[in-house]
Formats: C-alpha cells, sequence, structure tokens
C-alpha cells in the first residue's frame, strides 16, 4: 500500500523576498521543503492584486536558484489562460504573497483555488506564504482587508487561528488576543516578522527565523476570560546555508525585467 505524503505548510509572519531581499534564508528554506533537488514553485500574488513590482520580485529572488520559478496571475487570465488545476497540482511549492486576506479568498473562491489548493496540500504540495499568503491556511487571522484589524475565517486546512506581523504591526496583537479570549476564535499563534512556522500533517513541527531576537507565540485562552501568550523561541536560519544559486543569462534577465517591470 502506498505511504501517503506528508502534508507541509509553511506560515510566515512576514519577511521574505518582498520584505528582506538581502536575506534569503526564509526563501531558501522554502525551496528546500520540497521533495525534488530542482523544484518547482508557483507564486500567487493574488491578495495585492497580483501587482508587476511584487512578481519581479519574485523572480529575481528565485530565478537564479536552483528551481524552475513561474507566476499565476489570476487578474489576467484573459491574457495568460491556464488550466489552474493543472498548474497548481503540477508544482512542488506553491508560494502566496501577502495583501488583503478578505479579497485573497473570496477570489480563490470564485476561481475554485480553495478547492484546488486543498487537493495540493493532500497530494503533497507544499504550500508556503506569509502575512495574508500564512493566515488562509487557518480557521481563523487577523486581516486589515477593511483597514482596522479584524477576525476573518479562513480555509480551515490547520487549525486554530493564527496573526501576523505581531512586532511589526502591534494594533493586530490586541485583537487577536481579545478575540481569543472571549471566545470568538480559537487558540492559535502569533509570529513577528522574520518567523516562520512549519506544520505537518497539521501539527506545528518546527519554528524558524531570519531575523535574531525575532519570535513566536502561542496564545490560548484562560478560564478566567484572559489569555497566556507563551513566548517561543525560534530557530535562527543561517544566511544563504541553502540556496544553491546558478547563473542566468543576461537575455533572460532582460526578457523578465521587460515582461515583469524592473524593481
Amino acid at each position: 500500500m502506498a505511504t501517503a505524503p506528508v502534508k507541509r505548510i509553511f506560515a510566515m509572519g512576514g519577511g521574505g523576498f518582498t520584505a528582506e531581499p538581502s536575506n534569503p534564508a526564509l526563501d531558501d528554506y522554502v525551496l528546500s521543503l520540497a521533495r525534488r533537488r530542482e523544484p518547482r514553485i508557483l507564486f500567487l500574488p493574488t491578495a495585492s492584486g497580483d501587482p508587476n513590482a511584487q512578481i519581479a520580485a519574485f523572480h529575481a529572488t528565485f530565478g537564479n536558484r536552483a528551481c524552475s520559478a513561474a507566476h499565476l496571475s489570476l487578474f489576467r487570465l484573459e491574457q495568460e489562460p491556464d488550466d489552474l488545476r493543472e498548474t497548481i497540482l503540477g508544482q512542488d511549492v506553491v508560494y502566496v504573497g501577502g495583501g488583503s486576506m478578505r479579497n485573497l479568498l473570496a477570489i480563490w473562491r470564485e476561481h475554485g483555488l480553495d478547492r484546488v489548493l486543498r487537493e495540493a496540500w493532500e497530494a503533497g504540495v507544499v504550500l508556503a506564504g506569509l502575512s495574508a499568503g500564512a493566515m488562509c491556511w487557518f480557521e481563523h487571522g487577523i486581516t486589515r482587508s477593511t483597514g482596522r484589524p479584524a477576525p476573518v475565517r479562513g480555509l480551515g486546512l490547520l487549525p486554530g487561528s493564527f496573526s501576523v506581523h505581531y512586532d511589526g504591526d502591534p494594533t493586530r496583537r490586541p485583537v487577536f488576543l481579545d478575540a481569543i479570549a472571549r471566545g470568538a476564535m480559537p487558540a492559535g499563534y502569533g509570529a513577528d516578522d522574520g518567523v516562520g512556522l512549519l506544520f505537518e500533517n497539521r501539527a506545528v513541527v518546527r519554528i524558524v527565523s531570519s531575523r535574531p531576537q525575532a519570535r513566536a507565540y502561542r496564545v490560548q485562552a484562560r478560564a478566567d476570560a484572559s489569555v497566556d501568550e507563551h513566548v517561543i523561541e525560534p530557530e535562527l536560519l543561517q544566511r544563504g546555508a541553502l540556496g544553491e544559486r546558478r547563473s542566468v543569462p543576461t537575455d533572460i534577465r532582460e526578457f523578465r525585467a521587460q515582461r515583469y517591470g524592473r524593481r
């Protein structure tokens, strides 16, 4: 009988190529989670409206690594039609960018990507993301899609709740703590920028960071309607320890710059 694939999700509180272009530690770690040496990685920039600058930053980061990097723009399907299910299931890693979690989930559901991504996860495709692209996998998150921080339901692939930018956007934390204390959201994790939590089969197995002093937090309700916020010290990743780079010809770099925009 065939062994079921390990289901992996890597949820980052912030950081990665969009926030730390000079520190590849988290992005290198994402690649290391794939099952093959030169993985196929797909970027979904839906939460920010598929901006050219974010797409260009992705290709600038992963284009010279030992991987096959591509992106999927749901806002431009009329220009580049794709079989979405075939595209997603053909990847080793799907990397989701930050932005509006509410908009992200609404657009995914309109295109049926919520079901396809669950299928990919169950098939062993690594799902990774930061900010909205991290909270979306949980039952609940704290979004600023409407301006002020507020609880929002996610896809529920992972149990519990998740709050990002714990240190970079301190307005989210009190809303997160209050929602858990009141029972409006289940217990969960908070993550500073630069911190990532690796889940295998719905359980956290490793917590890493690209930055010294960055932390993760386990938040649970107490019987007296307060919360217990337990600090977790992550493992500090070494810069450039995993990212095998390769030379990209000048003409390919120029093509990418023209198509995706210049940083």
